[in-house]
C-alpha cells in the first residue's frame, strides 16, 4: 500500500510535513515537552547534540546521554498538536518515505512527556512530581480512531455516571501508561497519578474570566470522583492523547508532570522553573539508569 501525497505529506526535502524531520533525525527514546523553550533546558543536559531543527512550534534536538540516543521535541499545547506529533513520529519510524509504504517490521518508540500540571487534590503539594498511571481524556481525540482496544470502558462508564457528564460534551476516554515505563520513572519522591486531559485551559478547566462556564459544578464532581480506589489527581492538556495514540501504534508512553498549581488549595509554585528543572533531572537520571 503506497500512501498518497495528500495523506503522507512530505516537504520538498522529503522531511515530514510539520516536524520537518528526516527518519535519521529521530531517536527511539523521545522526550515530549509542551513549551519550545523547554527543549534547550533538556538538551543542555545531554553529553552532545547532533540534530537541531525547528518548524512552527515544533523544535527538535537529538543527541546522546551516555550511550543512549534520545530526541527532545516540543509539541505545543493540546491534543490537537499531539495528534500531529505522534502520527508524524510514527511515520518517521515506521513508513519508508521512498516507497511511501509502511515498513514490514515496526519500530517501537518510547515517548515520555515531561510537563507541567495543576493538582486537583489538596494533599498533592505544588512542586510535587506526578507519574501518570492512567489518564482520562475530555477532548474527544481518540474517538476519531478505532480505539476500543486501548480504552478502559469500565472506568469511563463510572466517571460519566458519577459526574453526571453532559452528553453535549465529548465522551471521556480512559487509557493507561506503559507498565514498563512506569517502572523506569517511579521512585520514593514520585506521586502516582490518574491524570485528566482537557481540551482547553479556561472554561474546560473550570476557570472563569469574562465568560461563564456552562457547568459551574463540574470541577467539584471531577475532584470527588473515585473508582477502584483511584481519584483524579491532576489536570493538563496532553497526556491522554499521548497514551491513547501510543497504545494504538504499538509504542510505549509515560507522562511526568511537576505540579505548578494546586486548584483545591488555590496555591501556585513560587519557583516554577526550579520545579521543572528538578523534573527534567529526575527523568534523565532514570533514563541513564534504565536498561529497558
Amino acid at each position: 500500500m503506497s500512501l498518497e501525497p495528500s495523506e503522507l505529506i512530505l516537504n520538498a526535502d522529503q522531511s515530514i510535513y510539520h516536524l520537518h524531520l528526516h527518519p535519521e533525525d529521530l531517536a527511539t527514546t523521545v522526550i515530549l515537552v509542551g513549551d519550545p523553550e523547554r527543549v534547550p533546558m533538556v538538551s543542555e543536559r545531554l553529553d552532545r547534540v547532533e540534530v537541531r531543527k525547528s518548524k512552527r512550534e515544533f523544535i527538535t534536538h537529538t543527541g546522546w546521554l551516555g550511550n543512549r540516543r534520545l530526541s527532545v521535541i516540543s509539541t505545543g499545547i493540546g491534543t490537537d498538536n499531539i495528534d500531529i506529533v505522534l502520527n508524524e513520529l510514527d511515520a518517521l519510524a515506521n513508513i519508508d518515505f521512498e516507497t511511501r509504504a509502511p515498513r514490514a517490521h515496526p519500530v517501537r518508540l518510547d515517548l515520555i512527556r515531561v510537563g507541567t500540571s495543576g493538582a486537583l487534590q489538596e494533599d498533592i503539594p505544588v512542586d510535587a512530581m506526578v507519574l501518570s498511571r492512567m489518564a482520562i481524556g475530555f477532548d474527544g481525540l481518540l474517538h476519531f480512531y478505532e480505539s476500543d482496544r486501548v480504552r478502559n470502558k469500565e472506568f469511563e462508564a463510572s466517571f460519566v455516571a458519577q459526574t453526571q457528564w453532559s452528553s453535549d460534551k465529548a465522551t471521556p476516554y480512559v487509557v493507561s501508561a506503559s507498565p514498563q515505563l512506569l517502572g523506569v520513572f517511579d521512585g520514593p519522591q514520585i506521586s502516582m497519578g490518574f491524570t485528566a486531559t482537557n481540551g482547553g485551559f479556561y472554561a474546560p478547566q473550570g476557570r472563569r474570566l469574562r465568560l461563564r462556564p456552562s457547568d459551574s459544578g463540574m470541577m467539584d464532581r471531577i475532584q470527588a470522583f473515585s473508582h477502584q480506589g483511584m481519584r483524579i489527581t491532576n489536570m493538563e492538556m496532553e497526556t491522554a492523547g499521548i497514551f491513547g495514540l501510543a497504545g494504538l501504534m504499538g509504542h510505549r508512553a509515560a507522562s511526568m508532570n511537576c505540579i505548578l498549581a494546586n486548584r483545591a488549595a488555590h496555591t501556585f509554585s513560587s519557583q516554577p522553573r526550579k520545579a521543572v528543572e528538578r523534573l527534567i533531572d529526575h527523568c534523565l537520571e532514570c533514563l541513564t539508569q534504565s536498561t529497558s
